[in-house]
């Protein structure tokens, strides 16, 4: 059985990217830059993704949502807006992405706080334990100070 040698086009590879899932233009870029051959046109990425782009293979709000999906249930508002901004979206998304997270800041956290911790911390040092692991978790000072004290008050209610 003879194998072909020819290699995919750059528009295979980019539908076979977005059938994983969804992918920025940005980051599609960078990914198909690495398989541009000598004989292919200097603008034959941009050409893929402009084509791409107009089929609505690729939407950068469909990228934030996707993201905002995954990610927000167990991570706070810095860590996902970090997430968004490496896959190169554009401000007016991740604008609309930083507003969605804000209105959930602090319920989230209280979820992740519940699940990892469930009961209030016994002393400063268990305290300032369960802080550190919500602000590592890219949740605010704030909003973890309020998540750990939360849940002390809801305790003692």
């Amino acid at each position: 059985m003879a194998f072909s040698t020819t290699r995919p086009s750059l528009k295979s590879r980019a539908l076979r990217y977005l059938a994983a899932r969804e992918h920025s233009r940005a980051e599609l870029a960078a990914k198909l830059s690495r398989h541009v051959a000598d004989d292919d046109a200097p603008d034959a990425v941009e050409r893929v993704l402009d084509e791409l782009a107009a089929k609505g293979f690729i939407d950068e709000a469909r990228v934030a949502e996707s993201v905002l999906h995954r990610r927000a249930g167990r991570l706070g508002g810095a860590r996902v807006l970090h997430e968004l901004r490496a896959k190169g979206l554009p401000d007016d998304v991740m604008a609309e992405a930083a507003e969605q997270l804000r209105a959930t800041e602090l319920a989230r956290a209280r979820e992740v706080w519940r699940r990892k911790f469930g009961q209030p911390p016994a002393d400063a040092a268990e305290r300032a334990r369960q802080l550190r692991f919500l602000a590592a978790r890219g949740f605010s000072g704030d909003v973890a100070r309020r998540a750990v004290g939360g849940a002390a008050e809801d305790e003692n209610t």
